[in-house]
């Protein structure tokens, strides 16, 4: 049997030619960054916060079209090829967070079955944080929105102030909880004047740690809010009135439980001088602002002249804008990781901060597989 001649690598291949204008496609790929930034949301107003980060690195937003139909569903079409490259979704969250969280569900899904080697969602406030706890007989909403990410095809997050840090342990992929201190303790100092003469306060004991925090890096005394005038959302919706006293009910006995006496709040009081000073009370969320308003009223009748509410996620819903101009609040401040333009028109208060500078680093340490330890540097556990 003739033995077959075995040709050298370069001869097989020899007489394949690249068509024109191939190795120009190539060195323009090479060229590329590799990534690319996509917003997931539909409204113009949220698409702000996704222009400004691609602004700081210097790119183009990529070319996506995302609507709603006329039965309600959510529609997103991919208009550029992905394939192999880090992508990052931008998903800031509006009033309306179902439709949102659709947007980068369905978002997630259309690139990873475009073939993207990496799917990072920037999602400055992460929806549904504030049920990440039991209640009742509800669920922890937020572990299961961490699953569906994830079976969308996010491979990593990038978030801001999470509501519980332990909320990082429900998901499978990495999670950066980004922090907005640095950004609120530099508007302290540059933007309020004699600042020097403020306390920080704590609207409530669950708060303390976060106001003991900025209070140390500004060598600022501390106040604490104690007390309130109603029953907690915690007391109310822990289950500890559940199963309700039955009378005359045949009960093993064994089976008894000790009699609780009843939590009582005491009345509202302040743990702190506050008296001729600005308070800055500083919290993770501003949402239904009674309890911020309630707040500045003590703070008022015990002597504070100024008071600043500092805040990271301004959700403001409901009436908060009207509240807040009718209390004794000067100044709500808080950052853009939710949309609040149309708050800000009916409450000139309400001021914003702008942290799409640490969102962009983020994103180019990423990319780049440099370490995120800078941007945390100075920065404590209970910010």
């Amino acid at each position: 049997m003739p033995r077959k001649l075995l040709l050298p690598y370069k001869s097989v291949f020899s007489h394949f030619r690249a068509p024109p204008g191939l190795h120009d496609s190539l060195a323009m790929n090479a060229a590329r960054s590799g990534y690319r930034v996509f917003s997931a949301n539909s409204t113009a107003a949220c698409t702000e916060l996704a222009k400004r980060i691609t602004e700081r690195l210097g790119a183009e937003l990529g070319k996506s079209v995302v609507y709603q139909e006329t039965n309600g569903e959510t529609r997103v079409e991919i208009k550029e090829s992905v394939r192999g490259q880090d992508i990052f979704i931008i998903q800031t969250i509006p009033r309306d967070v179902n439709t949102a969280v659709m947007e980068l569900l369905i978002m997630a899904y259309a690139l990873k079955t475009s073939c993207a080697r990496n799917i990072i969602g920037v999602i400055p406030y992460f929806p549904y944080s504030k049920q990440s706890k039991m209640r009742k007989r509800g669920s922890i909403v937020c572990k299961l929105l961490a699953s569906m990410l994830a079976k969308a095809g996010l491979t990593h997050i990038i978030t801001m102030d999470l509501h519980q840090k332990e909320i990082q342990g429900f998901f499978s992929f990495p999670v950066d909880n980004l922090r907005a201190s640095p950004f609120l303790l530099q508007y302290i100092q540059e933007e309020i004047p004699d600042y020097r003469n403020a306390v920080i306060v704590a609207k409530s004991p669950d708060a303390a740690k976060r106001a003991q925090s900025y209070a140390e890096r500004l060598r600022l005394g501390l106040a604490v809010i104690h007390g309130e005038a109603q029953c907690t959302e915690q007391d109310m919706d822990d289950g500890r009135h559940s199963p309700p006293m039955v009378k005359n009910a045949t009960v093993h006995p064994g089976l008894e439980l000790p009699l609780m006496m009843a939590k009582e709040k005491p009345p509202i009081t302040v743990v702190g001088d506050v008296g001729g000073r600005i308070a800055i009370i500083v919290d993770d969320i501003i949402d239904d602002v009674e309890s911020f308003v309630a707040a500045a009223e003590i703070l008022k009748e015990r002597g504070a002249y100024k008071i600043f509410v500092m805040a990271t996620h301004g959700l403001l819903s409901a009436d908060a804008p009207r509240l807040i101009e009718e209390s004794s609040i000067d100044e709500v401040v808080v950052t853009n990781t939710v949309p609040h333009e149309v708050q800000k028109l009916q409450c000139p208060k309400i001021k914003t901060v702008d942290i799409s500078l640490i969102l962009s680093e983020a994103i180019r340490r990423i990319h780049n597989g440099e370490s995120m330890a800078y941007l945390f540097r100075n920065i404590t556990v209970d910010d």
